[in-house]
């Protein structure tokens, strides 16, 4: 809820102030929700802790507003926005890999109770005091992060911007609305929804997939999940490349979602080993979405026009809000979490059959050029 609220108020703050402040802000909104880990943890209630997270995922929703134009639109040449978004986010799964395992060695305390040992512990009166040490393992990474999050909206803040540059008042507003009704545009929207969905419902369930049809504890899987980013990392990284050798980015698109969905059924119809492996590998190739949904999306348009596009865009990552639990209803409901992942394979063939669109209409648009 947090990008879907707080992405609209960022576009206004990039309009008004530029890049610059709205990265700072988004810096100082993430350190803070870091921080508020500390007495959260304390109070060990898990509304506190919604909070915190809301807070983070506001600073993220101004960080993402204010990047991905600035990168695609702010710093080169249009024709390699697809190319120079992807080379940027592939640096987000290293930052997720850190995270991941620090989440694994420092809050993980690889302990799991059986339903028996919790009832003696409660007989013992010791629960309590078990749940109070593992909730405050959270404290110290998250003050760590706080700190390196304030000492980034530092540097970011002496580090000089390109000028903000200011586009034509004159039928300015009539020009911005016809450039987002463009329905490339609008199918952009979609296919980012469906994207963010898939992406965070399969991580999200991808430690309880291998507990439940490979039968590994809680550590090993994080260590197989650090493993899945590691190969979102790799998959990014060579998107770039072969968008750099030539290769169409909606054509890499549709390929990389025609694959997905394979190994998405393959997830679904052998829930073991062999579905956990096409299960790992499908972050590979979800890996380039993102950033080329995002830059086919606001490909053509106006700086000013681009803030407010890439907002909706932003507003698109609901989508990881609203899968998330449909997943885990279907997984409740039909005592399979294996038949849930039917859900992300659906979005991938949604957003093949933009990409499909989008190399027709962008094929169109170059040639009446």
């Amino acid at each position: 809820m947090g990008y879907f609220i707080w992405a609209l108020p960022a576009a206004y703050i990039l309009r008004r102030w530029g890049y610059k402040v709205g990265l700072i802000l988004g810096l100082v909104l993430f350190g803070t929700g870091s921080f508020l880990f500390w007495p959260c943890a304390y109070i060990g209630q898990y509304l506190p802790f919604l909070i915190s997270l809301f807070i983070i995922a506001t600073g993220l929703a101004f960080l993402e507003t204010a990047a991905n134009p600035f990168i695609a639109h702010a710093v080169g040449p249009e024709h390699s926005s697809e190319k120079r978004l992807n080379i940027a986010q592939a640096f987000n799964p290293l930052g997720a890999i850190v995270g991941v395992l620090i989440g694994t060695f420092f809050i993980f305390s690889g302990v799991e109770l059986s339903p028996e040992q919790i009832k003696g512990m409660r007989a013992d009166r010791t629960y309590e005091t078990y749940l109070k040490e593992e909730t405050l393992r959270v404290v110290r990474p998250y003050a760590i992060i706080g700190g390196v999050t304030y000492l980034w909206a530092v540097l970011i803040a002496i580090v000089p911007f390109p000028a903000k540059t200011k586009g034509k008042q004159k039928n300015d507003e009539s020009g911005r609305a016809n450039e987002l009704c463009r329905i490339l545009f609008l199918l952009s929207i979609v296919a980012q929804f469906a994207y963010v969905g898939a992406q965070v419902g399969t991580w999200s369930y991808f430690i309880q997939y291998a507990q439940d049809y490979v039968q590994v504890g809680e550590k090993t899987g994080g260590y197989l999940l650090t493993g899945t980013l590691a190969m979102f990392a790799l998959g990014r990284l060579t998107a770039a490349l072969l968008m750099h050798c030539g290769f169409s980015p909606a054509i890499l698109l549709a390929t990389f979602s025609l694959i997905n969905v394979l190994l998405i059924a393959i997830t679904v119809l052998l829930p073991n080993a062999i579905g956990l492996g096409a299960l790992f590998l499908t972050s590979y190739f979800m890996s380039l979405m993102f950033p080329t949904i995002f830059s086919l999306g606001i490909k053509g348009m106006s700086e000013q026009t681009t803030k407010l596009a890439s907002c909706l865009l932003i507003m698109a990552i609901i989508g990881g809000a609203i899968f998330t639990p449909l997943m885990g209803y279907i997984a409740v409901e039909t005592k399979s979490l294996a038949l849930a992942y039917i859900l992300p394979g659906g979005s991938y063939i949604i957003v093949g059959i933009y990409a499909l669109l989008a190399y027709v209409l962008t094929t169109d648009r170059s040639t009446q050029a």
